[in-house]
């Protein structure tokens, strides 16, 4: 399968990706870890990235798309973009490009949380910095309040995690990324709504259901 994972920030995405990939034998492809990727192999792509980066100037999406479908062509067995394309611009490039290789995109997974609900996920989180332990002030309480479990002292409230940090990433994503639902909807794609306003592993289960009636996997079971 070819899978396209989108969803607000906070949604759950690297959550449920994981599992994606683990159940079906994707590869989790992202235009940051391919970005990554290509400088650390010091490729022609990665240069030319570089470039851009070392300028601080952004990489621009036709830089961006050619990455991903290098990317794609090391992935034989299936992928899930994660998060990408983020706009609908990138979305054109990214189809014309797969439609070049003979490929489409076969669904469109599209995890939905109301803005309430995100900005309490996000701006509840709080972390360790020694450690990388990540709690919640509702969700997941430490054992003293403001401390780490493991002894490594105060947690803290990252930077992005702020209410007006969070508040300008959704606007942003409303803006931009929501779109690419609806210009994969209108090129006849599989778009499969999925409320993720709920707990893990519920979202997991009807993520599993709608992928297996895709694939003709057998439920509960691993699908390589």
């Amino acid at each position: 399968m070819k899978l396209i994972l989108l969803g607000p920030p906070g949604a759950g995405k690297g959550t449920q990706c994981k599992r994606i990939i683990e159940k079906y034998g994707m590869a989790h492809l992202s235009s940051g870890d391919s970005l990554r990727a290509e400088r650390a192999a010091g490729s022609e792509l990665g240069k030319k990235a570089q470039s851009y980066m070392d300028s601080g100037a952004l990489v621009p999406d036709g830089l961006i798309i050619e990455m991903m479908i290098a990317a794609i062509k090391k992935a034989p067995s299936g992928y899930v973009l994660d998060g990408f394309p983020r706009t609908v611009v990138q979305g054109e490039g990214l189809d014309a490009a797969l439609k070049k290789a003979g490929e489409r995109i076969d669904a469109v997974v599209n995890l939905i949380v109301p803005d309430e609900a995100i900005l309490l996920r996000m701006t509840g989180r709080r972390s360790c910095p020694k450690c990388g332990a990540v709690y919640h002030v509702e969700n997941l309480k430490p054992k003293v309040v403001g401390q780490c479990d493991k002894g490594c002292g105060p947690l803290v409230q990252r930077q992005d995690d702020t209410p007006a940090v969070v508040a300008n990433r959704l606007k942003t994503y409303h803006e931009q990324t929501a779109a690419v639902v609806g210009f994969y909807a209108q090129k006849g794609n599989s778009i499969m709504d999925i409320d993720a306003n709920r707990g893990i592993d519920a979202v997991t289960g009807d993520i599993f259901r709608k992928l297996d009636a895709l694939s003709g996997c057998t439920s509960g079971k691993r699908c390589r």
